[in-house]
């Protein structure tokens, strides 16, 4: 049987590289063996077996302290770390078989590797190594179902015999998978359906729908039940959790259901009141200005909001910053006419200050 190669080596990664670089030169090296990928070579088949079992072992902290003090003794039986490095080495007295070993990962679609010893008198012992298929057929057919088949109970055979609480017999909810989304401030407010594109373990690409409620606001979850990670012994699937982010749109601040914009009217219409054009989300709005209406005066207009998450019976509000607009150049005849009115509002000031 030829010889394992280093894992680090497999991976093609230094031996301090990080949780990071470990996923992303695994994802890199499974999309370029996966089978679907190479019209089923087994030369490629092989090397994605190869990359996918060193980045079981390189991407759990624990196997990879034990793989870099132990190396592949580890976990096949032969080396002192052998015993609870994700799988057990406690079975004797069973037709011959001395240990497993072995990471079940993903549950019981994961690999299986033991040994037993040879029945030829020389005292060696014999390979055997599992790839996929379901973990409780294979127990049952080489320990005539002494697990109770699929979905049995877990049984305790004596402190040298097989301890029960093994993993792959319990059925257990699959992790859930976090992922981020981005949306337009409009997409927020209303609501939208948006395809997403995930990217799996594998490297293989996976479109899915989601709909995004009216109303979210940054940092908000969207749930997608049952479409994290598979369950284990046939327990439920984990969900995506896809956090939002909310972009933002011109001329507009979000403050939770409201929001709040700037609008900018003439002197005279501040003075003498009258009426200014708003843009709110729900289209144009006609807003009354009233007479001696100051800059930086605020005025409300109710349910031009963001709809209640919570409730979409309700809505936040509109809030408009009234601005005065100045113009930028004046004709000679405005200018004159600016003059008097200058004029006349002093001498009011002054009849004003007389009478007090």
């Amino acid at each position: 049987m030829a010889a394992k190669r280093d894992y680090y080596d497999v991976l093609g990664i230094k031996r301090d590289a990080d949780e990071a670089a470990i996923k992303k030169a695994y994802r890199k090296l499974a999309k370029k063996y996966h089978p679907d990928s190479n019209g089923g070579d087994p030369s490629a088949e092989q090397k994605f077996k190869e990359v996918t079992e060193a980045y079981t072992i390189l991407s759990d902290p624990e196997k990879r302290k034990l793989y870099d003090q132990f190396g592949h003794s580890a976990f096949d039986g032969t080396g002192a770390g052998a015993e609870g490095a994700g799988g057990f080495n406690g079975f004797h007295g069973f037709e011959g078989f001395n240990g497993f070993s072995g990471g079940f990962g993903g549950g019981n679609k994961g690999g299986f590797h033991g040994f037993r010893q040879s029945t030829d008198g020389n005292g060696g012992y014999q390979e055997y190594h599992f790839e996929g298929g379901d973990m409780d057929d294979l127990f049952g057919d080489l320990f005539g179902n002494m697990f109770g088949g699929k979905g049995g109970a877990e049984k305790s055979y004596g402190s040298s015999g097989f301890y029960g609480g093994f993993g792959g017999h319990k059925s257990s909810r699959g992790r859930d998978v976090n992922a981020e989304v981005s949306v337009t401030f409009d997409e927020a407010a209303f609501g939208c359906d948006k395809i997403i594109r995930l990217q799996k373990e594998d490297g293989s690409i996976q479109s899915l729908q989601v709909h995004i409620p009216a109303g979210i606001e940054t940092g908000k979850s969207v749930r997608l039940r049952g479409k994290g990670m598979p369950g284990v012994n046939g327990g439920q699937p984990g969900d995506l959790l896809l956090k939002v982010t909310v972009g933002t749109r011109p001329g507009f601040e979000r403050k939770g259901a409201d929001v709040y914009s700037t609008v900018y009217v003439p002197f005279a219409t501040a003075a003498l009141g009258g009426e200014a054009m708003v843009q709110t989300i729900h289209g144009p709005v006609i807003c009354k200005i009233k007479e001696g209406t100051q800059s930086g005066t605020k005025i409300r207009l109710r349910g031009k909001g963001i709809v209640s998450m919570s409730d979409p019976s309700k809505k936040g509000d509109h809030y408009v910053t009234v601005e005065i607009q100045v113009p930028a150049a004046l004709s000679r005849q405005a200018r004159e006419k600016l003059r008097e009115f200058q004029d006349v509002l002093r001498q009011d000031e002054q009849r004003s200050h007389g009478a007090a």
